[in-house]
């Protein structure tokens, strides 16, 4: 769960690769459960492993503060933690850790930075981030990268919206202007969908709807009349004019259990975006680092 390698884990224990693959394969027979599968981004956890994870952890911890008398995790940190996180993390991921927290470790602080303000790579690599949540493609040399959840995208219009009457359709969205997240400036993300900040590249968000790869050709499907830096100031928009937008679907559930809004399929296929976690590969021996990707990567399943 901490590596996310095989290999590594072997390494950290001390043993053969074989020996950890061989009590891997012990583990998902007594479980009934894959509990890791492969990915091109390592090992990557199943829901199963996910759930088990935190109680597994607490077992292990008490197992060695009853042989050592010494505490092996961060249960009161010396310092607060520090994440950079993507406006869309701080809505839908953190709010989640946080209750995770509250259960496992009530005394631990956290303190959040909008990732678009940092320079992302430097503040990993000198420690002054301990992750960072967000989209991204590339990586620098010396970050490592956990995939926390797949994310796709729904039409959000107000309750009554001209749009909700029949069936949405190109023609259809084409007759309403559209309200846009653009988080590093319309005129940037207008000319690029990444950006690129010291080797790593960041994705940006510019409505899926403008902006919609069809048989390798662009096709727009309508007009952007607002462009806005944040998620949370949509609601208010929508809710007065007959506008309409395109919001990751954990985003537009959470905007429609608060406000009377509606969530429609688009009228084609929806873009999944994988959101990610990073970290900085030097900065992992530090036992603080690993418990801290666990509770997060264990606090996904309460993020729906």
């Amino acid at each position: 769960m901490l590596c996310r390698s095989v290999c590594k884990a072997s390494q950290m224990l001390s043993v053969t690769p074989s020996a950890v693959s061989h009590a891997l394969s012990r583990l998902r027979y007594s479980i009934g459960d894959e509990l890791f599968i492969p990915s091109q981004s390592g090992m990557q956890p199943t829901r199963r492993a996910l759930a088990l994870a935190s109680a597994v952890r607490e077992g292990l911890e008490k197992i060695e503060l009853a042989l050592t008398g010494k505490e092996s995790a961060p249960a009161e940190a010396l310092r607060p933690f520090r994440i950079g996180a993507c406006d869309y993390a701080f809505m839908a991921i953190l709010p989640s850790l946080v209750k995770q927290l509250a259960r496992s470790a009530p005394h631990v602080d956290l303190r959040a930075f909008p990732c678009r303000r940092l320079d992302m790579v430097q503040q990993l690599k000198k420690g002054q981030v301990d992750l960072v949540i967000g989209r991204f493609s590339k990586l620098a040399k010396g970050l490592s990268r956990c995939t926390l959840l797949w994310e796709d995208e729904v039409i959000v219009a107000r309750a009554g919206h001209p749009l909700t009457q029949n069936k949405v359709t190109r023609e259809r969205l084409r007759e309403f202007p559209h309200l846009v997240v653009a988080l590093n400036g319309p005129e940037e993300n207008e000319a690029k969908r990444f950006m690129n900040d010291h080797g790593v590249e960041r994705r940006v968000c510019i409505e899926c709807a403008l902006r919609e790869f069809q048989t390798e050709k662009i096709d727009p499907v309508g007009r952007a009349a607002v462009c806005l830096a944040h998620f949370a100031a949509m609601v208010s928009f929508l809710q007065l004019t007959d506008m309409v937008t395109t919001l990751p679907r954990r985003l537009a559930l959470r905007a429609a259990a608060h406000a009377r809004l509606v969530l429609l399929d688009l009228p084609y296929p929806s873009r999944t975006v994988e959101i990610v976690m990073l970290w900085n590969q030097s900065r992992y021996q530090d036992r603080r680092l690993p418990w801290l990707v666990n509770e997060l990567a264990a606090s996904i399943v309460d993020c729906g």
